[in-house]
């Protein structure tokens, strides 16, 4: 039964935040898979610190200890966002998670194997409150990463980086560490610490999920409406109407004839594919997965054939130009990603 406790708050929570994501992109392989690799991470770090403990005094490894699991435990989830698999903030909160409840798992386990006997209640009690500051904390480094790639995706876009969003990012890539150092070095009363604790990631949980909400919002409502605003314009062949168009027309002296002619019909490749990789999500998150004919299909996927030779025909300057037009950010990816794949299955 005590095992059971050391298992079951770290279940709960990722059934808690899973089923809060309406929007996941994520999968429940996918979760058991971070968990897995939090449980790497825990025995990596048992063996890292036992030979470090040959060497290190007790009053520095309460302060060395957290800050090094907190550079080992997101590995994973520092892959997951350069690859652009981590998609929302509410996705990267919930692998964070998942990565540091494996940790917890196993770090409850070594403490029943390894540790003197203790009774349920405080087996339970405390491993609650080492899975929410494992789960925690892992959340906030993949937040982090999350902030890390968008301003990487914006700043080779060439769009405006937000100050705040800097700050943002330093400051939830340098909480964790220090909010797991205090919890190990000071010591308060149990409840005091664990309603602390609770409150914390209780709030970060909440914040975070409004802000992926809004996010969400632009994302679909307001990238769309522009999208199609700009898709209508080209077909009509009135681009100077739009703010985007007034841009793509202002460097069209730039390039011969030809290239200019290819820029457009990439970007308008990029917006088809982009509204039909969006109506598709919103259809499923809908409950409406229709199925798409064969028709469609096959239109999507020459549509996508055409896209990446225009891109292989257009040269670096030509695409360095209209990358604030053309840019697939990664819910746009993973969205288009899930197209092809429903469109490329029998």
């Amino acid at each position: 039964m005590s095992f059971v406790a050391a298992f079951l708050p770290v279940l709960v929570y990722i059934f808690v935040v899973f089923e809060l994501d309406s929007f996941s992109f994520l999968s429940v392989k996918k979760l058991f898979l971070l968990v897995g690799c939090g449980m790497l991470a825990a025995l990596f770090c048992y063996g890292l610190f036992w030979v470090l403990d040959f060497f290190v005094p007790v009053k520095v490894s309460d302060f060395l200890y957290p800050l090094l699991e907190e550079l080992i435990k997101p590995l994973p989830l520092l892959i997951l966002a350069r690859k652009k698999k981590i998609v929302f903030f509410i996705d990267s909160v919930i692998c964070g998670a998942a990565v540091g409840g494996g940790f917890a798992i196993l770090e409850n386990i070594f403490y029943l194997v390894l540790g003197e006997p203790l009774a349920l209640g405080t087996v339970l009690f405390r491993s609650l409150e080492v899975s929410l500051i494992h789960m925690g904390c892992t959340a906030l480094m993949s937040a982090s990463f999350m902030f890390v790639v968008r301003l990487e995706e914006r700043f080779k876009a060439k769009l405006p980086v937000k100050k705040a969003d800097i700050a943002m990012a330093v400051l939830l890539s340098l909480a964790p560490p220090i909010i797991h150092a205090c919890h190990n070095a000071l010591h308060f009363n149990p409840v005091i610490q664990f309603a602390f604790v609770f409150a914390v990631m209780a709030g970060l949980l909440v914040w975070t999920y409004q802000y992926d909400g809004d996010m969400i919002h632009r994302w679909l409502d307001r990238g769309l409406d522009k999208q199609v605003s700009l898709l209508q314009a080209i077909k009509e062949g009135h681009l100077g109407d739009t703010k985007t168009g007034e841009f793509l027309m202002s460097v069209k002296e730039t390039f011969p004839p030809e290239v200019f002619f290819d820029i457009i019909c990439y970007v308008q490749l990029n917006i088809e594919l982009s509204v039909a990789a969006k109506s598709r999500f919103m259809m499923r998150e809908a409950g409406l997965d229709i199925p798409l004919d064969p028709e469609q299909k096959e239109t999507y996927l020459a549509q996508y054939k055409e896209f990446m030779i225009l891109e292989k025909q257009l040269d670096k300057v030509a695409r360095m130009t209209i990358a604030p037009v053309v840019k697939f950010y990664p819910a746009d990816r993973k969205a288009l990603d899930d197209l092809l794949a429903e469109c490329k299955a029998s």
